[in-house]
């Protein structure tokens, strides 16, 4: 959305304005203040024309204007109703220079988690992926990911859903998944280039919908309003990504993994033990019988108390 249409809702905001009122508020002309409105009706605003000007009715339940209206993070939304995948799109745009770019798709019919394992997108999910373009040295990049999983908890919360976060970045319901983060990043040894969290939401989807062992916003407390999901994220990943020393103790704190036996899959092997901890950047710390292991990467499972 351009800056003028965003200039144009805010300004409805306080209610209604006239159209001779907009253009010297804009500083346009009366004939693009009108070309503005019609092209946020088309976009799925609802905008009232009456004998006191121009009101705003209602706003679109879902797209990237809809998204971009009220939201207080520096983002831009680019919005797709099916793509194979936002991370592509995302490597795309961030590969043109883009930077501060969400790409939201309301289905993905490509979708990947970790490992290559398949991601099932249907429509009425969240399908997010954020170009980033951090100032951080690249063994710090990680924080990011840890960060990308405590803004969805939140969002998750505040739609009224207990979620919790499975080291590193599995955000669960008891022991059902609830969302999946993918982290891509493209840099040389000493810096980074973009970093694009990839971050897939089972938000409207109904039971029969999902996969095994997965849950939804919808199935425990029904449908919710995307659009404010959505923001409330990248709101709350902006918040995160300028303050990275908040971002271990914010993941601690929601945390489902510490305190738990865990079996932990790695490259060198696996390692099971008691998760005590997790340090810079992200790294798990588990207490093993041989002394305390340093994990930096690997498939966790929470073990069941026998």
């Amino acid at each position: 959305m351009n800056d003028t249409r965003k200039a144009v809702l805010d300004a409805l905001d306080d209610g209604p304005v006239t159209g001779p009122d907009l253009a010297a508020q804009l500083d346009v002309s009366r004939a693009a203040v009108w070309k503005h409105v019609e092209a946020l009706r088309e976009d799925g605003f609802e905008i009232d024309s009456g004998d006191d000007g121009y009101r705003l009715e209602s706003v679109p339940e879902f797209g990237g204007p809809a998204v971009e209206y009220g939201l207080d993070a520096p983002f831009d939304v680019e919005y797709h109703e099916s793509v194979p995948s936002t991370n592509v799109v995302a490597r795309e745009l961030a590969d043109d220079g883009a930077s501060d770019v969400a790409v939201l798709a309301d289905e993905q019919t490509g979708g990947k988690g970790r490992l290559d394992r398949e991601w099932t997108s249907p429509s009425g999910g969240v399908w997010l992926s954020v170009v980033l373009r951090p100032d951080l040295p690249p063994a710090r990049v990680p924080m990011l990911t840890l960060a990308a999983a405590v803004a969805a908890t939140d969002a998750a919360r505040e739609a009224g859903v207990d979620a919790e976060i499975k080291w590193p970045n599995d955000v669960l319901v008891g022991d059902r998944k609830l969302v999946g983060i993918l982290t891509e990043m493209e840099g040389e040894a000493d810096r980074v280039s973009w970093v694009i969290p990839g971050i897939g939401v089972n938000a409207n989807i109904p039971a029969d919908e999902l996969p095994e062992g997965a849950v939804s916003l919808q199935t425990e407390v029904g449908p919710v309003e995307r659009r404010l999901f959505v923001q409330r994220l990248l709101e709350r990943l902006d918040e995160l990504r300028s303050d990275p020393d908040a971002i271990l103790d914010a993941w601690r704190e929601r945390s489902a993994t510490l305190g738990q036996e865990v079996r932990v899959e790695t490259p060198e092997g696996i390692v099971e033990g008691v998760a005590k901890d997790v340090d810079l950047p992200g790294t798990l710390l588990v207490e093993t019988d041989d002394g305390v292991e340093r994990i930096h990467a690997g498939d966790c499972e929470h073990l069941r108390p026998a």
